[in-house]
């Protein structure tokens, strides 16, 4: 029986009372101040000053705790609006949002669907919002969508970790590799990149992130009319 059936053992008030609610939070907390190798079992347990023991009674592996850790996270992101370009709009940039809260989600979206209540329940949403869309290229438009999203924000997250890691933003990391950039540059072997990067706009993330969802949902238009 999957964890999203199976029962909670009946409630302990001592030494401590007990539940899947509090053991997700404290999860969570333990993820979004330092990482998922923070989380275990015993690490939660711990957090909840109860025995290791105590939590099995609830979940029976890491993987299950993993499972309603990120569908606690689609609980979040309650994507709206009217129509299916707006519900696709809304669910990336919700999803987007939380990933920048809980930089650990974006670690662990992109693969199996999730099968978690808030999961299923958001899911249902955007689906009925493209009521009228042929049906079998409903499942492949929301996956496009959910995977331009996850390779931005993990594109977005790796950056975060990397000035973390070098004590520099991007803007410092750019001077510091623009010698080297001009050295190649000046070769004339990259002449395309070479314009691109000297004449073009540079746009912070959120620019980059809009721009290029507005193109996918102008192509996805562009399909279901033709």
């Amino acid at each position: 029986m999957l964890v999203w059936e199976r029962p909670e053992p009946p409630d302990r008030p001592v030494p401590a009372p007990l539940s899947r609610e509090r053991i997700i939070r404290a999860a969570i907390q333990l993820a979004d101040s330092d990482g998922l190798p923070a989380v275990s079992l015993r690490k939660v347990a711990a957090a909840l000053d109860v025995g290791p023991m105590r939590l099995y009674g609830y979940i029976d592996t890491k993987e299950e705790l993993l499972d309603l850790m990120v569908d606690a996270i689609y609980g979040e992101l309650r994507p709206t609006g009217e129509g299916w370009r707006a519900m696709l709009r809304s669910l990336a940039e919700t999803t987007r949002q939380a990933a920048h809260r809980h930089e650990w989600f974006a670690d662990l979206i992109g693969g199996r669907p999730q099968l978690g209540p808030n999961a299923l329940a958001g899911g249902e949403a955007v689906v009925a919002a493209m009521d009228g869309v042929d049906i079998d290229i409903v499942m492949p438009v929301v996956g496009a969508v959910n995977a331009y999203v996850v390779g931005a924000v993990r594109r977005e997250i790796a950056e975060r970790r990397a000035e973390r890691a070098t004590g520099m933003n991007e803007e410092q990391w750019q001077v510091a590799s623009g010698p080297y950039l001009g050295r190649v540059f000046a070769t004339g072997r990259f002449p395309a990149l070479s314009t691109v990067i000297r004449d073009a706009a540079h746009l912070d993330a959120d620019e980059t992130f809009r721009i290029g969802l507005e193109f996918l949902l102008d192509g996805i238009q562009a399909r279901i009319a033709g």
